[in-house]
C-alpha cells in the first residue's frame, strides 16, 4: 500500500512514517520547514519527501493519505485530497487501527517529560529482553530511531499527546490508543491555541482515563492537583501513585542533591522492595520520570533491581539536555524546553549538576502557547537559575520580550536576528560556560552556527 503523509516531518508523523515503512508500505510525504533529527531518520529509511505542499504531490494517487494535525482547511494539498475524494485518516487513527491491536499498549501522558519517560520505559523493557515497539516524539539515543514495531507479542510504548488529532477530529490524540497501562506524570495549562483553560485539558485527560480497562493500571504522579481533579471525575482501574510522598506506592529518596543517585522504594501487593539508581542524569524531574518507567517495567514483569541497573546505561533522547559539542571548554547544549515549567526544570537540573562555570540560557519562545503570550508572565521567573539569558524574538511573535528581560533581572538581551544572537553569545562566552539552547523547533540551525563561530573565535573543537 502507498501511504502519503501530510506533515511528515513532525515528531509524531515522522515516527508514524517509520512504522509504516517497517511494516512494508511504500511511504511518501509532504512538509515545510524540514530539520534534523526527523528529516535525517526519514531519508535514511528511504522515504520520499516533498518540500512544500502542493496538489502535484498527490500524483499518482496514493492508496491512503494520513493527515497530521498541523494541517488545516485551505492548505492546497488538503484541499486536493478532499476535492479528489482520496481516502484519508488521522495519524492516531492509523496507529490505533494498524499497529496497536493485540499489543499491550503503554501510554505516557503529561504536560512535561513525555519523551524522556517514554524513552526510559522502552529502554527498560528492551534491557529486559522484551523487544518492545514504540512511538516517541523524539529520538531515544539507546535506539537511534523514534519508532519501531518491535516484537509482535511485546508491549508497545507510545508518547500520548493531549494535542488535537486532526482538522476533522478535535479529540486529543491519546483517546485513540486505549492503553492497558497509562502514566499520568503532570498536568498544567498549555496549548492555548486549542484549549481555553486548564479544565478543558483535564477533561481530555479524563477521557484517556475512561479508556483504560479494569484489568489495567493507572500510574499517577503525586503532588499534582490537576491530576487529582482528573481522577475525581471517575476511574475504573487500579491506581498506583509515584513521587516522593510517604504514602505513594513508588517513592524516591534522593541520595545526592542533584538526583544523580536516588533510592527507589516500592510498596506493592507482593510486599516492599528497594533498589538504588546511580546514573548520568540529574534533576528531580528526571528522577520522577525514571520512577514512572520503573513502575511500568515492574508491571510488565521486570525485576526492580535489574531495571535500576539498566538506568545506568540510559542515554537521554536527542534534544533533551543533549550536548551538541564543546569548544575550548564551552559547551553547547540542546534542549526541547519551551514551557516556563520545563525551562525552569532544565536550568535547575543543570545548575544542580554542579559544574563550574556560568549557565547561559538561549531561548526561542516558539510554541503556539508562547506565541499567544498566554504564559509570558511566568517566563521571567523560569530563568532564575541562569547567569544570563539571551532571548530570540522570532517573526510572528505579537508581543515584545523586553519586559520579560527587565523582570528577570538577568543580564543578556533580546535579538531578532539569529546571526546577531550568535555573535553576542560568542563574545560573551568563556571557558567553563554552558550555553543552553531551548526551543521546540530548529531555531535556524543555531547550534551548529554557535559551534562554528566558537571554533573560529577559540580554536579547534
Amino acid at each position: 500500500m502507498h501511504l502519503h503523509i501530510l506533515g511528515i516531518c513532525g515528531t509524531f508523523m515522522g515516527s508514524l512514517a517509520l512504522l509504516a515503512r517497517e511494516a512494508g508500505h511504500r511511504v511518501s510525504g509532504s512538509d515545510a520547514g524540514v530539520y534534523p533529527p526527523m528529516s535525517t531518520q526519514l531519508e535514511q529509511a528511504g522515504i520520499v519527501l516533498c518540500d512544500g505542499y502542493s496538489a502535484d504531490n498527490l500524483g499518482p494517487a496514493p492508496d491512503l493519505v494520513v493527515i497530521g494535525n498541523a494541517l488545516s482547511r485551505g492548505n492546497p494539498e488538503v484541499e486536493a485530497v478532499l476535492d479528489r475524494g482520496l481516502p484519508y485518516v488521522s495519524g492516531p487513527q492509523w496507529l490505533a487501527e494498524q499497529v496497536l491491536p493485540g499489543r499491550r499498549v503503554i501510554a505516557v501522558a503529561g504536560t512535561h517529560g513525555k519523551t524522556t519517560t517514554a524513552s526510559l520505559t522502552a529502554w527498560l523493557l528492551e534491557a529486559a529482553g522484551l523487544a518492545p515497539g514504540f512511538l516517541i516524539g523524539g529520538v531515544p539515543r539507546n535506539f537511534g530511531v523514534s519508532a519501531r514495531l518491535g516484537d509482535p507479542g511485546a508491549p508497545f510504548v507510545v508518547e500520548a499527546d493531549e494535542y488535537d488529532t486532526a482538522f476533522f477530529d478535535k479529540r486529543s490524540k491519546f483517546v485513540h490508543y486505549r492503553p492497558e497501562i497509562a502514566v499520568l506524570s503532570n498536568l498544567e495549562f498549555d496549548h492555548a491555541d486549542i484549549f481555553p483553560d486548564l479544565a478543558a485539558i483535564e477533561r481530555q485527560f479524563h477521557h484517556l482515563v475512561r479508556t483504560v480497562p479494569g484489568k489495567g493500571l493507572l500510574l499517577v504522579a503525586d503532588g499534582e492537583p490537576a491530576l487529582e481533579r482528573v481522577l475525581e471525575q471517575g476511574r475504573w482501574t487500579p491506581l498506583e501513585r509515584f513521587g516522593d510522598a510517604p504514602q505513594s506506592a513508588w517513592r524516591l529518596e534522593l541520595e545526592r542533591a542533584d538526583a544523580s543517585r536516588f533510592r527507589v522504594v516500592h510498596r506493592g501487593e507482593a510486599g516492599e522492595g528497594e533498589a538504588v539508581v546511580d546514573w548520568s542524569l540529574s534533576g528531580v524531574y528526571n528522577a520522577r520520570n525514571a520512577l514512572a518507567a520503573l513502575a511500568v517495567a515492574e508491571a510488565c514483569g521486570v525485576d526492580l533491581a535489574a531495571s535500576c541497573a539498566a538506568l545506568a546505561r540510559f542515554e537521554t533522547p536527542r534534544r533533551r539536555q543533549e550536548v551538541r559539542g564543546e569548544v575550548a571548554g564551552i559547551q553547547v547544549i540542546d534542549d526541547f524546553a519551551h514551557h516556563p515549567t520545563a525551562i525552569a526544570a532544565t536550568l535547575g537540573g543543570l545548575r544542580a549538576a554542579g559544574r563550574e562555570g556560568r549557565l547561559l540560557a538561549v531561548i526561542e519562545p516558539r510554541s503556539n502557547t508562547m506565541r499567544l503570550g498566554s504564559l509570558r508572565e511566568r517566563l521571567a521567573e523560569s530563568v532564575a537559575d541562569a547567569d544570563a539569558v539571551y532571548w530570540y524574538q522570532p517573526p510572528g511573535l505579537d508581543w515584545t520580550l523586553s519586559p520579560v528581560v527587565e523582570a528577570s533581572g538577568r543580564p543578556g538581551g533580546v535579538c531578532d536576528d539569529i546571526d546577531a544572537l550568535v555573535a553576542a553569545l560568542v563574545a560573551e562566552a568563556r571557558p567553563g560556560d554552558r550555553l543552553v539552547v531551548m526551543s521546540n523547533g530548529g531555531f535556524g540551525g543555531i547550534h551548529e552556527k554557535l559551534l562554528t563561530a566558537l571554533e573560529v573565535a577559540h580554536g579547534d573543537r
